[in-house]
């Protein structure tokens, strides 16, 4: 199951405040999403959110079309209140207020997967504790 990461410039010297604001932040309201024609296209599996200086990522584990990801998020409340949140920090303004703002900042701050390793893939096979 792959994982994807996203990419916000900050301003450093405010990871405390912006930890803060993830700390609250509001679930989707389910896993599940959709691609544009409103067939199922994957599941949510799990994100975390790091931060070092003036680099904040959020890697996000998935199921499904990468793709649909962005339509799924951008109509999401929580994760609008965390974008105008986060807005006073960010060290280059953009609109996340529309989906097509939404979909290509997320879009354009992914980052390239060089490598991607799991239990799944190791050459012993899955192991059982």
């Amino acid at each position: 199951m792959p994982y994807a990461a996203i990419t916000y410039r900050v301003r450093p010297g405010h990871e405390d405040e912006i930890a803060e604001l993830f700390a609250g932040f509001r679930r989707v309201d389910t896993p599940e999403f959709k691609d544009a024609s409103g067939r199922a296209a994957g599941k949510l599996l799990g994100t975390a959110v790091f931060i070092k200086d003036d680099v904040l990522v959020r890697v996000i584990h998935y199921e499904g079309d990468f793709r649909a990801i962005a339509g799924h998020m951008a109509a999401q409340p929580g994760v609008h209140a965390i974008e105008e949140k986060l807005a006073p920090f960010l060290a280059e303004p953009r609109d996340t207020s529309t989906a097509d703002g939404f979909a290509a900042y997320f879009r354009d701050a992914t980052m390239r997967r060089v490598a991607e390793l799991s239990v799944d893939t190791h050459p012993g096979g899955r192991t059982t504790a």
